[in-house]
């Protein structure tokens, strides 16, 4: 009791402080510490001094919350350091907090740790509580890696052609000796065929797979539990009674983060009776050949879900093939289903609603949280029920007449291409980046491109990280994340400093190796000045001529051999100048070293048109006309001689429209006729038609001519008070179109009195009446002045607008 209230004691006490300090903090503003600094040195050297101290208990806080809970902290020196490492500081924070709830929920009796099964403890498997996230401890176990223990390890720097672990072949149909060939794959590498190619290729399914027949209950998932495998008696155990089923399912589990070539962990295998889960993280684990009994016998079907990895990790570690395979990934293809996923298909057909969160679990754990053990289990214990259904509704949809309709021969052909797939070694290239680990594929896909030193340093520092994975059995992504590769050949740290704030939350690997690496970058960019860039780079991987030279190069270098004659580089495809423009440059990158002389004659289907119009400006004739008129030189043609004077295409024929009556009866003076226009040498004689063309046009001239006479006569006779009739006008424009007088500008009406007489008195004076002498300044109070917009009722002088509550 006392031991409880001095604890409450100390608590109220921290708290007390805690709260004291943050209100303080609080109520300084950051700006002022500068201020307060300047003002007072011994201010300076009291923050100084408190800022060490919290470094200080910070970092000793950090190591210690990272020794419980298994993860390195980093170090802090000063105030930048926490920047720098801050992502680590973050993880050693979330993992204590993590372990803090996982051991208050133990305490509490929320959850319960469990042993690993027994080989049949004969207990009913129950659903554990499902949770939204799953546990740090399950997704990265801080574990002795199970892979020191194997008594045939993986050699990680081999690149030769991987050989097949297979020291027998059962159901052979080729020996395995003869199986066992070599050939040279699209990459220039040498490697092992499939040693039951034959046996895939040719195999007969038992007849019952492609009848339908009644789906066999799968048994209660809760009354019945799973065989836990981890001794060699018990898989001979296992093999005894798989031979005798006809149908098995078989599932993996798999691990890549922590080994450099991938970890199966874990193998589940179902009968129609019962589960088997098998420990394949064993020393001996390399005797799970004797398996291929069964994996391998065409008479028993082996039906597994999206199998193309599982075939993989199957051949390189344990050295198992599939001979007569069902895949029920594409059998959810040719049915149609909205889904492909095994969730999918265990929720369809069984209502079991799996929990996809424990794909990302470490496998490794041993021994097995009895919720992975439930997950694992699941994934075969339902899937041979899962293959009777799908098998009926491919059967009932499938027309064995029609071979594009027959889709249980479909899925059949897919599950044999899928069982065909071969493990290769990783290989890393660090010139051109091929191979499954190189950095090609990865750089192709990124849209950032990085300049030559750039892409220098992301070569060595790829080659760098994968070379330390090797040696350290660790996967890249462990050692150093992709994206901090990325990050470091885009910014090139100028120190180690800032190298060390790229690298994030890399391992403790890379943390150690800060100098050597930042090294590594300086070399690095010494050496990429002056080469290549990344496009660069591709334009001479991806170019025509190169994907020409990997095609053809070899086919050509033996025609050579036999023909004794070399063989010239492979060129891009390019034209010494333009078929459309010829030999006008139309960039100054064509402009050095031009070609001048006449290479030939190309017919273009503009060349018709060009020739046209260089005929009807200068009038050529149609008798001179050259028999090759389609084929001109792709030379600039030489300057035509043409006439001084004006010069008009088709010369002698109107240029515009007919103007309208409305307009010929307003006296618009019209421009001068073109028959008056001189000709040319070789010009054609005008038509009878262009003749009576040009007499009407002299004629309307000349009505518009006496039309103008006639009103220029009666504003005369007007203006001199004459009171001539309509018969005088007449005379008098016989007269004035016989004698016409020069116009008197002294006597024209003023601008502002347009109806006065030609003596230059206004109409308002000759009738005695006096007006107003005009005044611009006050006509806007006229009545006929223009005026302003009125203004709005609601506008007032000086003010924006008006509001009322």
């Amino acid at each position: 009791m006392d031991d409880s209230q001095d604890f409450k004691s100390l608590q109220d006490k921290v708290q007390g402080a805690l709260v004291a300090t943050t209100r303080s903090a609080n109520g300084l503003a950051q700006e002022d510490l500068s201020f307060l600094r300047t003002v007072d040195p011994t201010v300076g050297s009291k923050l100084d001094e408190n800022t060490a101290r919290l470094i200080r208990l910070s970092e000793e806080l950090l190591k210690s919350a990272g020794s419980f809970v298994g993860q390195s902290a980093p170090s802090i020196e000063d105030a930048d350091d926490i920047d720098i490492s801050w992502r680590g500081v973050v993880d050693v924070i979330d993992t204590l907090l993590e372990k803090a709830d996982t051991c208050l929920d133990e305490y509490t009796g929320l959850i319960k740790r469990k042993d690993a099964p027994t080989l049949d403890t004969g207990r009913p498997a129950k659903k554990p509580k499902s949770t939204t996230q799953l546990d740090w401890s399950m997704k990265r176990a801080n574990i002795i890696k199970p892979q020191n223990a194997f008594e045939h390890k993986f050699d990680n720097f081999y690149t030769g052609p991987w050989k097949p672990l297979l020291t027998s072949k059962p159901h052979a149909t080729v020996p395995l000796d003869q199986s066992l060939a070599t050939f040279v794959d699209g990459d220039d590498n040498t490697q092992y065929s499939h040693p039951y190619e034959t046996e895939i290729l040719n195999v007969a399914y038992p007849q019952r797979i492609y009848e339908k027949r009644d789906p066999i209950p799968y048994l209660p998932f809760d009354t019945t539990t799973a065989t836990w495998v981890d001794t060699y008696e018990g898989v001979l155990e296992m093999l005894d009674e798989l031979k005798k089923a006809k149908e098995i399912a078989v599932d993996l589990e798999h691990h890549d983060f922590r080994t450099y070539p991938g970890l199966t962990s874990l193998m589940q295998i179902s009968t129609r009776e019962k589960d088997w889960i098998v420990d394949t993280l064993r020393p001996w684990r390399h005797k799970l050949e004797v398996l291929n009994e069964v994996f391998t016998d065409p008479n028993i079907i082996k039906v597994l879900h999206g199998a193309f990895m599982d075939i993989i990790w199957l051949q390189r570690d344990l050295g198992l093939y599939m001979v007569g395979m069902f895949d029920t990934h594409y059998a959810c293809d040719a049915l149609d289903y909205p889904g492909k996923g095994l969730a999918f298909l265990l929720k369809k057909f069984c209502d079991f609603d799996a929990d996809k969160k424990y794909q990302m679990a470490d496998w490794r754990l041993r021994p097995l949280p009895e919720e992975m053990f439930y997950y694992a289990r699941s994934d075969t214990h339902y899937l041979l029920y899962i293959y009777d259904m799908v098998r009926n509704e491919l059967v009932k949809k499938s027309d064995t007449s029609n071979p594009e309709k027959n889709w249980i021969e479909w899925v059949l052909h897919k599950s044999k291409e899928i069982s065909l797939q071969r493990y290769e070694t990783p290989l890393c290239d660090a010139e051109t980046g091929k191979g499954s680990r190189g950095w090609f594929n990865i750089l192709v896909k990124s849209p950032a491109g990085l300049n030559a030193e750039q892409f220098a340093v992301y070569k060595a520092v790829f080659k760098w990280r994968d070379d330390l994975a090797r040696r350290e059995d660790e996967s890249p992504y462990f050692v150093l994340g992709q994206h901090a590769v990325a990050d470091i050949a885009r910014v090139l740290p100028a120190d180690p400093k800032a190298l060390w704030s790229l690298v994030g939350n890399a391992s403790q690997l890379v943390k150690g190796r800060i100098d050597e690496l930042f090294d590594l970058i300086q070399d690095a960019r010494e050496k990429g000045r002056g080469g290549p860039t990344m496009m660069d780079f591709f334009r001479g991987t991806n170019s025509v001529a190169a994907v020409a030279k990997r095609v053809f190069g070899d086919q050509a270098k033996e025609q050579s051999k036999v023909a004794e004659v070399p063989v010239p580089e492979l060129e891009e495809l390019k034209a010494d100048k333009s078929q459309l423009w010829g030999d006008m440059p139309i960039s100054s990158r064509w402009e050095n070293g031009r070609k001048r002389e006449d290479e030939g004659q190309i017919a273009l289907p503009w060349t018709t048109y060009v020739q046209g119009m260089v005929e009807d400006a200068l009038e050529v004739d149609p008798a001179e006309e050259s028999t090759e008129q389609d084929m001109i030189p792709l030379q600039e043609p030489e300057p035509a001689v043409v006439p001084d004077e004006d010069f008009t295409l088709k010369q002698g024929k109107k240029k515009g429209k007919k103007r309208k009556t409305e307009e010929m009866e307003e006296g618009e003076v019209d421009e001068p006729a073109d028959e008056l226009k001189p000709t040319t040498e070789g010009e054609t004689p005008a038509t009878t038609e262009d003749e009576e063309r040009r007499a009407r046009k002299v004629q309307r001239k000349e009505e518009r001519k006496a039309r103008k006479a006639a009103a220029w006569a009666l504003k005369k006779a007007q203006a001199n008070g004459s009171a001539a009739t309509t018969e005088g006008e007449g005379e008098g424009s016989g007269a004035a179109e016989d004698e016409e007088e020069p116009f008197d500008y002294s006597k024209a009406a003023t601008v502002l009195h347009a109806q006065g007489g030609a003596n230059g008195d206004s109409g308002r004076q000759r009738k005695g009446k006096k007006q107003k002498v005009f005044d611009p300044y006050t006509a806007k109070t006229q009545d006929n002045s223009l005026k302003g917009a009125r203004k709005m009722n609601y506008e007032r002088s000086g003010k924006s607008a008006t509001f009322k509550k």
